[in-house]
């Protein structure tokens, strides 16, 4: 062999070698890695109290909850919503219930079940975020009796895997499951949460548990995972959902045969309410921060842990509004109103009331109700196309009947309410009158998506889907005023979003303080952008369709809101200092038209705008007006596939950015019925739009653009 030959053969025998060294500096890095991650999870293990230490928690009495002004809301019950029952009168099916939906190898680990971590942690990556906890019966209850503040970390998993091994080897299975049955939280109820199951089957169903049937024992077993969310008397079709998934489960196990797995399913909730509990003054907003607590602190905290609870809610303001809902809607056929007030500045919940009785319905219509938000919708829209550098007042679109074949989305039809339309308007024009159409172009024009996105970063926290129906309110779930006052409240501060408070903070025995909510402000649009979008919603709550709900504040701004069918009318307004949100409608179904409430067809500008003035008059809200800002918005020419010149001869050039004078379109907005709307407060016979121009050459819609598919806009009629 040549020396050329034994050198080329040396530099093929080396390649497969570097191939091994470096597979073998990747493995011995991984066993590193392993060995530390162990050494670490060996560590807190060995750092975790033994369950000898471990004791209950402390008994601290009763908590307390004050109003915003040191008033005392209410006790939150204990002892009346704990009553202890042995395991032999628990039903056998409600056992079964409970293992299957809560740790289907209950019997067959020793207190911590790695494949239902390993199963957890993989539905965890697959979602992207925590979506299923792998704790089993025994982890839950060690945690129940003996962490305090227990925190969504992995060291708590690692000692609550410790002390559920320790308790496994010390208990029976039996003992352990009925420990369990006695210390789980099954929801709250009229300010009291059900600790245990013959507790939670007194308050549902007012029966001891030994006479539960099947339906209603795997209706139990199905709300501890999530209490709140599957509570039968706040969202009963949730509960039944998941009271079948665990029939489901059961008959998947062979705890129960299929025939009787559907035989359940096919029953009614079968609730039969106690009324044994503490009543509290504003229970609703009582539950609601309850709820909050128990989220944070765990059950056993919140009931005895003798915690000092301070809220932001201001009693006085609570009774001007439900003081203002029982003046308007009087009588027991009449709609339901619900309103929340927050401030701006900082976040806090000042008012979250609602007129349904609470003894007759535990729903917070405030914070849980979900209906379609209407015009109201509009202003995030405005927003995007404010954010955009779009001027208002030199952007025009001609409001017509519109008919699009749009090919991502498919047919969609808009039009308004009593079909009058305004010709070519611009968009503060638009805006004053509310106009469907128009907003409809501009939706398409600036993007669903981005509405979307704003309509989130101001803080609507429902599923949206980024379609052009939402734009003029057509939103698949719907929004609750919450969360509608929390997104006003976001223009009214300027364009920083505030995290909704109703918690300012927590004093536990030896004074400790936790200020568990926190309002984490964020600049989600900028102060220019706000401040015009708030100059445009003023002019229609002085000159257009909201003008019921005006007070003679100039810092106030507002958009009325009304769905297609009149089944759900809306007020969203606010000043510096306050922002609210007021919604009428019949909460037992979205179906039921408001055409002859006293006479009247209930529009956002009729009953919920009246509400609204109310209480901005009644509850002494001192008038406070916003500030121009360092940096204001910079316009520019904005060209989208629905837009038009403006009118020949347009006299707007004066006022066209509100200087002094006459505001730009106070003469234009007279393609709307006056008389369908609250009368009197500041409205005026406004003299008809311009005709149009001609129109231009180019196509008059439905090209390569967003849109929504199928049918009519199902959402603001008036628009408004």
């Amino acid at each position: 062999m040549t020396q050329r030959s034994r050198r080329r053969h040396r530099r093929r025998g080396g390649a497969p070698s570097k191939v091994l060294f470096v597979a073998a500096a990747v493995l011995a890095l991984i066993a590193i890695a392993a060995i530390g991650v162990t050494t670490w999870v060996l560590n807190v293990a060995a750092d975790a109290p033994s369950l000898s230490s471990c004791k209950p928690v402390e008994r601290g009495g009763n908590s307390v909850v004050y109003a915003g002004d040191g008033s005392r809301l209410g006790l939150i019950a204990s002892d009346e919503a704990r009553t202890p029952i042995s395991i032999k009168r628990v039903p056998r099916d409600l056992q079964l219930a409970t293992i299957a939906i809560e740790d289907e190898r209950f019997y067959q680990h020793a207190g911590v079940d790695p494949e239902g971590i390993l199963r957890a942690a993989i539905k965890d990556i697959e979602a992207g975020e925590a979506v299923e906890g792998g704790s089993t019966i025994t982890q839950q209850l060690v945690r129940n009796l003996c962490i305090s503040h227990p925190e969504q970390n992995l060291e708590r998993k690692i000692v609550e895997a410790k002390l559920a091994e320790e308790y496994s080897q010390r208990h029976s299975k039996k003992e352990v499951l009925g420990q369990y049955l006695n210390t789980a939280s099954y929801g709250t109820v009229e300010g009291s949460t059900a600790i245990g199951v013959q507790a939670a089957s007194k308050i549902y169903f007012s029966r001891p548990a030994w006479k539960l049937d099947l339906a209603r024992s795997a209706l139990l077993a199905g709300l501890p995972q999530a209490p709140t969310e599957y509570n039968p008397i706040l969202n009963p079709a949730g509960a039944r959902e998941r009271r079948n998934e665990v029939l489901a489960k059961m008959a998947s196990l062979g705890f129960i045969s299929d025939s009787r797995a559907q035989a359940a399913e096919q029953q009614a909730l079968g609730l039969d309410l106690s009324e044994s509990y503490f009543k509290h003054r504003q229970p609703y907003f009582f539950d609601y921060v309850q709820d909050k607590l128990i989220e944070a602190y765990g059950v056993n905290t919140v009931r005895k842990g003798g915690l000092g609870v301070y809220t932001t809610i201001d009693p006085r303001l609570q009774q001007v509004g439900l003081d203002a809902m029982r003046s308007a809607l009087p009588y027991s056929s009449d709609p339901s109103a619900a309103f929340v007030s927050i401030d701006p500045r900082n976040g806090e919940i000042k008012a979250m009331v609602s007129s349904s009785s609470y003894d007759s319905s535990q729903f917070n219509l405030a914070a849980q109700g979900h209906r379609q938000p209407g015009s109201t919708f509009k202003a995030f829209v405005l927003t995007t196309a404010l954010k955009q550098g779009i001027d208002p007042y030199s952007t025009y679109y001609v409001s017509r009947p519109l008919d699009l074949n749009l090919p991502r989305w498919g047919h969609w039809e808009v039009h308004t309410a009593d079909q009058g339309y305004l010709g070519t308007v611009n968009l503060q024009q638009a805006t004053v009158a509310s106009d469907n159409t128009v907003f409809a172009q501009l939706d398409l024009d600036v993007g669903p998506e981005q509405v979307a996105e704003t309509a989130k970063s101001m803080g609507i926290t429902s599923p949206l889907d980024g379609i052009p129906a939402e734009g003029i309110g057509g939103l698949r779930i719907g929004v609750s005023p919450l969360e509608m006052s929390d997104a006003y409240a976001t223009l009214a501060s300027g364009g920083i979003r505030h995290d909704p408070v109703a918690i300012r903070r927590v004093v536990f025995p030896g004074d400790r303080v936790d200020r568990l909510e926190h309002p984490h402000p964020k600049r989600v649009i900028s102060e220019g952008v706000a401040y015009e979008v708030t100059r445009l919603l003023h002019d229609n709550i002085t000159e257009g369709t909201g003008t019921a709900a005006y007070t003679g504040c100039e810092g106030q701004a507002g958009k009325t809101g009304t769905t297609d069918r009149f089944t759900d009318a809306w007020f969203a307004g606010y000043q510096p200092n306050l922002a609210t949100v007021v919604w009428v409608g019949y909460p037992e179904s979205n179906e039921i038209e408001m055409t002859s409430v006293h006479g009247t067809t209930v529009f956002g500008g009729t009953f919920p705008a009246e509400i609204w003035h109310s209480v901005y008059s009644n509850g002494e809200i001192p008038c406070d007006t916003f500030s121009r800002p360092d940096n204001p918005i910079t316009w520019a020419p904005f060209y989208g596939r629905f837009t038009r010149g403006g009118p020949t001869g347009n006299s707007l050039s004066g006022a066209a950015r509100g200087k002094e004078g006459t505001l730009p379109g106070q003469d234009a907005v007279g393609g709307y019925d006056p008389n369908a709307y609250a009368p009197g407060v500041g409205q005026k016979p406004y003299a008809p739009p311009p005709p149009p121009p001609p129109p231009p050459t180019s196509p008059s819609g439905g090209g390569e653009s967003t849109g929504v598919g199928g049918g009519t806009a199902a959402a603001g009629v008036e628009g408004g």
